[in-house]
This record gives structure tokens, C-alpha cells and sequence, in this order.
């Protein structure tokens, strides 16, 4: 049983399936939407306070970057949203052979994406 073990382990070398690659944007994107909580709530703030400070939101969005920083949050929403309903259908015991669980991250991964620049092309 004294297996040798290697002492540092390169993450360069794991090759992650699909599945746990999904799992870890799932997280990634829960990540990103509490941190934009605040940035939400402030510019719900400003677009109901005045108009001069709704005008000054407007403004401000209508920047390149300041779009693509709310693409990137709506990818993450999407995204978030799309992998949840996988999970709750595994905690529902649907999908959860190999071949569907491979399956339905595929789907999870064109959906979101999908959705994303669908949405954003029209906002934009």
C-alpha cells in the first residue's frame, strides 16, 4: 500500500473532461455575479435616483469597454443559469450517465454562449 506518490502536482498535465470544465466556469460565473453585485445595485441606484443621474448612467454605457463588461456579466448570468438547470436535472437523476453528463455540458456550453451573443449583439 506505500504507493509513491509525486510530491508536487502540475495542473498543466490534468486533462479536465468537459463536465468539470463546465463545473468550474459554473463557479467562476457565481463568482463574477456576487462580486457585480454591488456594481448592479449602484447603477439601479443612479437610473432611479434623478434624471441627471440617470442620463450620467446612460452616458457612461454607452462606452466599448463599459459593453463589453456587461456582456461579460450577462455570459456569466447565462451561463450560471444554463449550468444550475443542468444541475438541478442531476439532482433529479436526469442525465447523469457519462454520455448525457458529456452531452448536456456541450449544451450547457452552445446555449450559453448562444444566448449570449444573441442578447449582446441586440443590446449592443
Amino acid at each position: 500500500m506505500n504507493k509513491i506518490r509525486p510530491k508536487y502536482l502540475d495542473l498543466r498535465l490534468i486533462k479536465l473532461p468537459l463536465p468539470g470544465f463546465v463545473s468550474i466556469l459554473h463557479r467562476v460565473s457565481g463568482l463574477l455575479l456576487f462580486f457585480a453585485l454591488p456594481l448592479f445595485l449602484r447603477m439601479l441606484q443612479n437610473s432611479l435616483f434623478s434624471i441627471e443621474t440617470y442620463t450620467q448612467l446612460v452616458a457612461v454605457l454607452r462606452y466599448p469597454s463599459s459593453k463589453l463588461i456587461l456582456i461579460s456579466l450577462l455570459w456569466a448570468f447565462l451561463h450560471h443559469l444554463c449550468a444550475g438547470i443542468r444541475y438541478l436535472a442531476i439532482d433529479m437523476h436526469i442525465g447523469v450517465g457519462l454520455a448525457q453528463a458529456r452531452a448536456s455540458s456541450k449544451w450547457v456550453l452552445f446555449v450559453s454562449m448562444g444566448l449570449t451573443l444573441f442578447i449582446g449583439t441586440w443590446l449592443w
